[in-house]
């Protein structure tokens, strides 16, 4: 009997180091025969002073009929575009400013503000948007899911989901938030926009990132051709979360660890240099610290990236909601009773 090849004999050996990678995803350290095992040490996280977190805002331009609103620069070439990111100036709503102070722009049907007052500050907007205060505004009934929706104008009731994409003129597609991430992002050549509302939970879902997917799939868009702005969201700096949201993260994203920081909440001077501050008081009445900050802005963007879209292509316009109060609603800031931003998008009729 003839002998059998030893070359197909021989198994198939995989890549090793293909398989450590594999391990370390899941936080274990491929083993040698005959050497010891171990978990793989977590990778460690940054530990920053609040402002060294703090993305910059770009300033609201007022339009002429007093709405401030976020405009994205690198979209001035798209003519057929209408967008703007809502600010709390303007409008006619005073359920959260103080006494004596001027109408601001509530957005959302909330239990405090007067609905005829949000059905008219929602005229405002799309009148600043897009010129007329007519344009139909598509909204949803947000539950901070993955849910993608298609908007199209004869729907007569909000649509369950957390996702708007259109390619029909004449709709402005509208995100609320206070404090959440909106995601608004157009396909330059085959004229496709969508809005998509980003808080940590719809996060980890990858909202953003099945969203881009859907506009490939239902809408022929190619990721090389779109553009995308990341507006005005709870910056790092001062969003704090607990240890299960970053379990979330990691449970989904290699990369978690890097949008996650370990901040003070306290005087930076005193963090920065703390040899300054010693004294001899008991345990439990020093500053109380680091906490947990998570970086929603950046989590989006990379899914944005991850999505195929260009680097170059992606606009971080907004600021901090919680810093800055005196432009937007927060929720957190507010401890529940605020208003609502939207942020809008559409294809001129």
């Amino acid at each position: 009997m003839a002998p059998i090849s030893s070359a197909r004999n021989r198994r198939a050996v995989p890549d090793l180091q293909t398989v450590d990678e594999i391990f370390g995803i899941g936080g274990l350290i491929h083993v040698r025969r005959g050497s010891k095992g171990t978990r793989a040490r977590p990778d460690r996280i940054d530990r920053s002073l609040p402002d060294e977190l703090a993305y910059p805002t770009t300033e609201p331009v007022r339009a002429a009929n007093g709405v401030g609103l976020i405009r994205v620069s690198a979209w001035s070439s798209l003519p057929w575009l209408w967008h703007g990111f809502s600010t709390r100036l303007g409008g006619v709503s005073h359920a959260y400013s103080p006494e004596g102070a001027p109408g601001e722009l509530n957005l959302g049907f909330t239990a405090a503000d007067e609905r005829a007052a949000v059905i008219s500050n929602r005229r405002l907007l799309a009148e600043a948007a897009t010129g007329s205060p007519k344009t139909p505004l598509i909204a949803l009934r947000q539950c901070h899911s993955k849910v993608i929706t298609t908007a199209i104008a004869e729907r007569d009731t909000p649509a369950r989901g957390d996702g708007l994409i259109t390619a029909e003129a004449g709709l402005l597609l509208a995100i609320q938030t206070a404090d959440c991430i909106p995601v608004l992002v157009a396909d330059r050549k085959q004229r496709v926009v969508a809005a998509f509302h980003a808080g940590w939970r719809g996060t980890v879902q990858r909202i953003v990132e099945s969203g881009i997917g859907t506009m490939r799939v239902e809408f022929n868009c190619r990721p090389q051709d779109l553009t995308a702005a990341i507006g005005p969201g709870i910056g790092p700096c001062c969003y704090a979360v607990g240890e299960e949201v970053l379990s979330g993260f990691e449970s989904q994203f290699a990369y978690a660890r890097d949008l996650f920081h370990e901040v003070f909440d306290t005087d930076s001077v005193r963090t920065k240099y703390p040899m300054l501050f010693l004294t001899q008081r008991a345990p439990g009445h020093s500053p109380i610290g680091p906490n947990l900050h998570v970086d929603l802005i950046d989590a989006n963007r990379r899914q944005l990236l991850e999505a195929g879209v260009r680097p170059k292509a992606i606009q971080v316009v907004g600021g901090c909601t919680s810093c800055r109060r005196d432009l937007f609603f927060s929720h957190r800031a507010s401890h529940g009773h605020t208003g609502r931003m939207m942020s809008v998008i559409g294809i001129r009729s």
